[in-house]
Formats: structure tokens, sequence, C-alpha cells
């Protein structure tokens, strides 16, 4: 006798929407980009379509209501953040972001419905249903009377209600990732509702103090990974690193607060990067004047970022800068990308026709230095220091021309971060008012003007 055949598996059924359910991915939650999981609440559209019997006249009183939630400053917006040139960076970044991304998503979701007015997409079991916890979004009138008047109703309203909730929530987990199209979203049964408790303290600092960096990481690892974690200036996780975007980008122009989402295929147990000094009050310093007679490296400087073993899924890094002949240095990442984002840039606020070249109108105008000739100070020897570097004596500069970003970042890290500058070389600080001339002593470092972003160094 010959085995009764294995019978076939059955064919898993398109899953009925309505209640909770408004999508078809797995109910034990997915990762997707930003467009896909836009494209996942295409259901929820065609429904709000459906039941009200939309025309293309009425499309365009959702296209300006989404238009008006994602921006800000208006009377509907989602993000009552307000900036100014007094703001805090984090908080003039984080406003960028939002207004960048805002657009962007606006502009998709408008694409959407648009096509979806004219090419309907069919749903597995009928009209559809929801019910949808609303979050209070304001509507413009014109949307309040097509969604809740005398052609809304309940099931239009719900249906929308979840839509614009889970397009401000995309929108908000966006925010800390300087390549946000290309980031992993972990998407739950019920979309992104699962990042509300942790966008809510994300937003609270944000909008009621100058928010914390590790703040900023903190929710960014609850946006790809749906979990918390102890403080630290980024993570690790299954298929990539979160870190901070002036790791790709010149030190003088990059992102303060900002992450980037880089993709590691060797990247499988989650990890958070840490200072090695939580405290650098407390750390030892060198004073200027101390440091040896410069040498002459042997070659150029060269750098590399090395991370360190994961331990109870912490770990640190270093950045290790050598001359090809010498014992290299290290310096803690952590540290310095604390210094980078502790460091004064000044702002181009007038021109100076008298630094060098440049032709005026084209010279950033710096706040004057201290009285006393300024010092200079050789970047390898700084680097070799013992503790972190530090001035009472007038204002320093270091000078590193020539250098490699992520050199220069190892500097910023080497360096004790309280009233460090960092300024284009062959730019003139001039007095901005007059007698400008008191002021705490401070370290200048000098960089190339960036033409061009990116590293060419990897991690070891």
């Amino acid at each position: 006798m010959h085995p009764a055949p294995t019978p076939a598996a059955p064919t898993p059924a398109a899953p009925t929407l309505g209640g909770s359910r408004w999508h078809t991915f797995p109910a034990t939650g997915t990762v997707l980009t930003a467009h896909q999981f836009l494209t996942a609440t295409e259901p929820l559209l065609q429904g709000i379509i459906d039941d009200n019997a939309l025309t293309s006249a009425d499309g365009e009183v959702l296209e300006e209501q989404i238009r008006a939630t994602l921006a800000l400053g208006t009377r509907e917006t989602s993000l009552t953040l307000r900036v100014g040139p007094d703001s805090a960076p984090a908080a003039r970044e984080l406003a960028a972001q939002a207004e960048t991304i805002g657009r962007e998503l606006a502009s998709w979701a408008t694409e959407t419905l648009e096509r979806l007015l004219t090419d309907r997409i069919p749903l597995p079991a009928g009209p559809l249903v929801v019910r949808s916890h609303c979050y209070g979004h304001l509507l413009t009138p014109a949307a309040a009377d097509l969604l809740r008047g005398s052609r809304g109703g309940p099931v239009t309203m719900q249906l929308y209600n979840e839509w614009l909730h889970q397009v401000v929530l995309l929108r908000d987990a966006l925010l800390p990732f300087t390549n946000w199209q290309d980031v992993p979203l972990t998407v739950t049964p019920t979309g992104l509702r699962h990042t509300e408790a942790a966008r809510d303290a994300f937003l609270t600092e944000l909008l009621v103090r100058q928010i914390r960096h590790t703040s900023i990481v903190d929710f960014a690892r609850h946006v790809v990974t749906d979990t918390s974690g102890p403080d630290g200036y980024g993570f690790a996780a299954a298929g990539g690193t979160v870190l901070p975007a002036v790791l790709d980008q010149p030190p003088l122009t990059a992102p303060r607060y900002l992450l980037t989402w880089r993709p590691d295929p060797a990247a499988v147990e989650p990890a958070t990067y840490v200072v090695e000094t939580s405290d650098y009050y407390a750390a030892p310093r060198t004073l200027v004047e101390d440091l040896p007679p410069a040498t002459t490296p042997a070659g150029p400087l060269t750098a590399r970022r090395v991370p360190g073993p994961t331990t109870e899924e912490v770990r640190t890094a270093v950045i290790e800068v050598t001359d090809g002949s010498t014992a290299a240095v290290h310096v803690d990442l952590g540290q310095a990308l604390r210094g980078h984002r502790f460091a004064h840039r000044p702002e181009p606020a007038t021109y100076d026709a008298s630094a060098g070249d440049t032709p005026a109108g084209d010279a950033p105008v710096y706040d004057a230095p201290s009285e006393g000739s300024p010092s200079t100070v050789d970047v390898w020897a700084a680097l070799r220091a013992q503790g972190m570097v530090w001035t009472r004596a007038g204002d320093t500069t270091l000078d590193a021309t020539g250098e490699s970003d992520l050199v220069v970042l190892a500097l910023l890290g080497r360096l004790y971060p309280e009233n460090v500058t960092v300024r284009p070389a062959g730019l003139q600080a001039t007095r901005t008012a007059a007698g400008a001339t008191s002021g705490p002593s401070r370290l200048v470092v000098s960089v190339d003007p960036p033409v061009t972003g990116g590293l060419d160094d990897h991690d070891a």
C-alpha cells in the first residue's frame, strides 16, 4: 500500500478588513519603508472614496487638509513647533526635517488619492468599516463639511481619522533621520500606533525644553526596533546601524543632532553605542601651553572608526588616527560626536571684503576673538595629548586644513568641549560690535571649506 498523500496546505485566505484591521501585512508585524507604509494605508483612502462617493473636486479638499496637517504654522498643524534664529540647533534641525518630510508625504498622498479616484483598488471583503481612536487633529472647514456634514458620517470620519493619524505618525517617526526614505520602520498590527508613547515623550521634550541627543536616539530606536534601551549616541539593530549624520558629512556643515540609517548585513545583534566617559568634566586635561613642540608626522594622518566588543548589548567605539609609523591614537567616538554637537560654528552675518581672495559678498563674518595674539598648536600634538586639551591663555588655533573629515572629528573629541569654534580657513574674524574684544579663551579649529560630503573611512 502506498501511504496516503499529504494534503496540500490550504491557501491563506485574504484577511478580512474591518474593526481595527485596515491592512494586509502579517499580524505579527513587518518592516516597511516610508513609501511602502503609505502604500499600505491605501485601503483607508479607498474606503473613504467608496463610502462618500468622492469626486475629483472632493479630492482637492482632502489634499488641502493633509498639506495643512503636515505643515508647520497652520491652524491645522499636528506639530506646534515654532523656531527662530535663537532656537536651539536641535529644534531648528527637526523643524526643517518636519517641513521637508511633510511636503514630500503630502505630495505622495495627493498622488495616491488622485489615482484611487479613477483606478479603484479592490478590498478583500466589501465595504471597509474601522474603529479609530480619535487623536484630535483639526480639520479645515471644507474637510469638516465633507467628512462630517450631510455627505459624510461616522464611517467616513473614522476611516479618514485613522488614515490622517497614521500619516502624522509616519512623519514624526522619520524626523530623526537624514535618509528618512530608506529607514526600515517596524510596523505592527496597529500600523504605527505602537510608537505613540515614545512619540509623545519625544515631542514633549522637543516642545518644552532643549531636547537631548539621547532622547532623539531613543525615539529612533523605538521607530526601527519597537524597543527601548540605555542612553547612547546610536545603536545597532538587525541589518544596520543608526549613528549621527556627521560620520558621512563634513563637520563644518553636518547636522549636529540628526541620525543616519546605514545598512550593514553584518549587524545581527542589538547594541547601544555609549560614550566611554559619561562625565567629561571629570576627565583629565592638558593645557595647550603644556603640549610638546610640534613634530612633523611621518606621513599623512589617516583615520578609521573601530567599534569595540558588545557586552550586555552595550558597546563603545573609537576613531583610530595614525601617521603611518608611530603608535595609533584612539579617540572615543562618543566624545568626538559630543564635541561636534557642542562646537560653535559661526553663522554668516555680513560680508568682509578683506577675507583673502574671496570676492566681496561671499565671505562670512565671524565673531571677534578675545584680546591677544592667537597662538597655534599642531593637530598631531593635540591628538596625542593626555586627556582633553584646553586653554586659558588666549585664543589658540589648530590648523586642520588638508585633513580628512574623520581626523577633524577626532580632533573635536580631543578638545575640551567648551568654547570650541570650527570655521573655514581663509576667512578672517572681524568684530561684530564696537569694543567686542573680551571673552573667554577659545580653541579654533580651522578646516577646509566643504566641497563634497562623504568619507572613505569604514568601520573595522
